[in-house]
């Protein structure tokens, strides 16, 4: 009987695949950040030029006796003067409610900053609407004779050759890339070609033993494969042992039977004796069977639970909880070192903490405290709050025993506690908190490590709600 097997998807095409989409990440990441590094790099270039502008554009400026302003009717950048150059400029006086625009100005609507500061500086990207510009602004006192004004000198620039310079960077960016790509992808697909060779010609090997051309692996092969090759040689003698073994097997079955069957023949010509020799012969041929089927040789723990961090289980009970009694207004208190860890099941940590906090919860005013820390050998946890507190620690701990019926509950959260902490090898004390007035439970565990730092300054407040 033939099992039939579906072939998978070879190791080959999952190498490029993967590769490839690693690849591919990896390029679009590099090139993202190569984008984003020369944008920023272009646009503080930029707004760089823009402040020389300004500087241009202060050397340039003067107001006279009454603080008006008087600007020149050439400026050093010719594309001041010519309109729809792109480039802009403006000078306010707010004082004197008068604005100076250059020639390039006329006919569009450029956004400008008109109020700064004396010395405050902006740049930034600035929009009519319909175009972007960028900007470099700066306010400047100016003082000429008596006259004393505040002006502000704005230049801004469309930002149409700025996108098009990244536009550029762009293109030759990914054609670079692209070509990268291919090339490291094509070596990639030689590399796997030469280094999956032998795998192909295990692969081969295989074909022409199971078609009889060959016994057994015959080739040299990598180090790396050297074990496979030789225990499919193994696996194969050992198969064709097995085979010589049944078929000898049932050859000794087979001549062993033919005497009692030889017998049982001869007894049917005396019927008298029959019974007898049929039972003998029954008996002798089970133990021929027996022999050889037993020829056939047959063939033939504890759990840890792994240590976990306790703080981020504490920070996402409470958070939960917070939600829970948000109306409570609820103030959670957590005294814990990021690095502390317990052996325990993380269920078994969220199930017995989560039950603890959730009655401290229903019975506090309105504070809550989990301290938690390295004490005489064993890891100590203490959850206290500011309730009544627990009359009778006894009753609690039975199954269906509750302090007061007219809290919500089913009085069974400290017993499967209590239960869950012993299965961990640890102890639950129920006593009074003198720090809050309410209960203190205190769960004791076996030490994990020694503590590698103190828990001093560990603090963390959670005053709900949000």
């Amino acid at each position: 009987m033939s099992t039939k097997q579906h072939r998978g998807i070879s190791i080959r095409f999952r190498l490029i695949a993967g590769a490839s989409l690693v690849l591919a990440f990896f390029l679009i990441g590099a090139a993202f950040s190569l984008e984003r590094a020369f944008t920023e790099s272009s646009r503080s270039n930029r707004f760089a030029k823009l402040q020389s502008d300004v500087f241009l554009l202060i050397a340039a400026t003067e107001i006279d006796q009454q603080g008006l302003l008087v600007m020149p009717s050439h400026l050093q950048d010719e594309r001041f003067m010519l309109p729809g150059s792109g480039l802009y400029a403006s000078v306010s006086n707010p004082k004197m409610n008068e604005e100076w625009q250059s020639a390039s100005s006329i006919g569009k609507r450029v956004p400008y900053i008109r109020k700064l500061d004396p010395g405050q500086w902006r740049f930034k990207e600035l929009t009519d609407g319909k175009q972007r510009y960028l900007n470099a602004s700066c306010g400047v006192h100016w003082s000429e004779g008596k006259a004393s004004v505040d002006l502000t000198f704005s230049v801004s620039e469309d930002v149409s050759d700025f996108q098009a310079e990244l536009r550029g960077f762009r293109e030759t960016l990914w054609a670079w890339l692209g070509g990268t790509a291919l090339m490291l992808l094509i070596a990639q697909a030689a590399l796997l070609g030469w280094g999956l060779a032998p795998l192909a010609r295990v692969a081969r090997e295989l074909r022409d033993i199971e078609e009889g051309r060959q016994s057994a692996i015959e080739g040299k092969y990598p180090q790396e494969l050297a074990g496979l090759t030789s225990g499919l040689n193994d696996l194969i003698e050992q198969e064709r042992a097995r085979q010589k073994r049944y078929k000898d097997t049932l050859a000794d079955l087979a001549h062993s039977l033919k005497t009692p069957l030889a017998v049982l023949r001869g007894a049917l010509q005396t019927p008298t004796d029959l019974e007898q020799t049929v039972d003998e012969q029954v008996q002798r041929m089970d133990k021929i069977v027996q022999h050889q089927l037993g020829r056939a040789a047959a063939s033939g723990t504890a759990t840890f639970a792994p240590k976990i961090l306790l703080r981020p289980i504490l920070v996402r009970i409470t958070d939960s909880l917070a939600k829970v009694y948000r109306e409570r207004q609820l103030s959670f208190t957590i005294a814990c070192d990021p690095e502390l860890m317990v052996r325990i099941d993380e269920g078994d940590a969220f199930e017995t903490l989560g039950n603890l906090l959730d009655n401290a919860g229903k019975w506090a005013k309105g504070q809550i405290q989990v301290t938690a820390a390295f004490d005489s050998g064993h890891l100590r946890i203490e959850i206290e709050d500011d309730g009544p507190g627990i009359a009778d620690p006894e009753l609690v701990l039975q199954r269906g025993g509750r302090a007061d019926e007219h809290v919500p509950g089913h009085g069974i959260g400290l017993t499967v506690v209590a239960d869950i902490v012993a299965a961990n090898g640890g102890t639950l004390t129920i006593l009074h908190s003198q720090t809050l007035g309410g209960a203190l439970i205190r769960l004791d565990f076996p030490t994990i490590r020694p503590p590698s730092q103190k828990l001093a300054g560990q603090l963390t407040r959670f005053d709900r709600p949000h």
